[in-house]
């Protein structure tokens, strides 16, 4: 099938070709809205202050390779059992299942951002908070560090971060439109009806005369 051809029977069948792309837009939008619930996300930083471990007081991690590596241990602590544990405990929460607990350690500093998503905004804010000072007295604990101190606390986001509607609309409105021409192409295979020349060309034989269609006529 050549491309004229196919558009071709898209504008045979464009009714089809419009309305079931827009339905199912609408279908995604009504799902979108009605059903999925808004999610906030909220950031916290931290700075990683590691100890002097000599005499003279050099800082044993003053090479940033090594910062870089320290930084890595402690953004590793953030996925322990333990810091979301007592996270948890000090936020009145069970566990943290309902959250979504990112981590990222910039290369070549001790900065760690975290990030933490979830259903409401306070709650939210307080548990990013939480985990900030949990993962603190772990490090300082298990970890050669001194501490590790908040640069920016978390605070309560006052619009939603998702979902993103618009795309899920977007792709409903594509994937309709792709089911319309899938659908098309399905329709012409599967009909295997002759008409007008085509029968010349599969019985190969010549046209000796044609009938005009008049319409009104008797």
């Amino acid at each position: 099938m050549t491309l004229l051809e196919l558009l071709t029977l898209l504008r045979k069948h464009l009714r089809l070709v419009i309305v079931l792309p827009v339905a199912c837009a609408i279908a995604v939008a009504a799902y979108a809205f009605l059903f999925m619930e808004n999610t906030y996300s909220t950031t916290t930083s931290m700075y990683v202050l590691a100890l002097d471990q000599t005499a003279t007081g050099a800082n044993l991690y003053s090479d940033l390779n090594a910062s870089q590596q320290v930084a890595n241990d402690i953004a590793q602590l953030m996925d322990s059992s333990r810091v979301r544990d007592d996270a948890a405990r000090a936020v009145g929460l069970e566990d943290l299942d309902g959250f979504d607990i990112s981590v990222a350690s910039e290369t070549n500093t001790r900065v760690i951002t975290l990030t933490v998503t979830g259903g409401e905004p306070r709650a939210v804010a307080e548990v990013a908070n939480a985990l900030a000072e949990s993962v603190g007295d772990v490090a300082r604990e298990v970890m050669n560090v001194e501490s590790v101190n908040v640069i920016d606390e978390a605070s309560a986001p006052t619009a939603p971060s998702g979902p993103n509607r618009p795309l899920y609309i977007a792709v409903g409105l594509m994937a309709g439109l792709f089911a319309a021409v899938a659908i098309v192409v399905l329709m012409d295979m599967l009909d295997t009806r002759v008409r007008g020349d085509e029968i010349v060309e599969l019985l190969g034989v010549p046209v000796i005369g044609r009938i005009p269609l008049v319409k009104g006529g008797n």
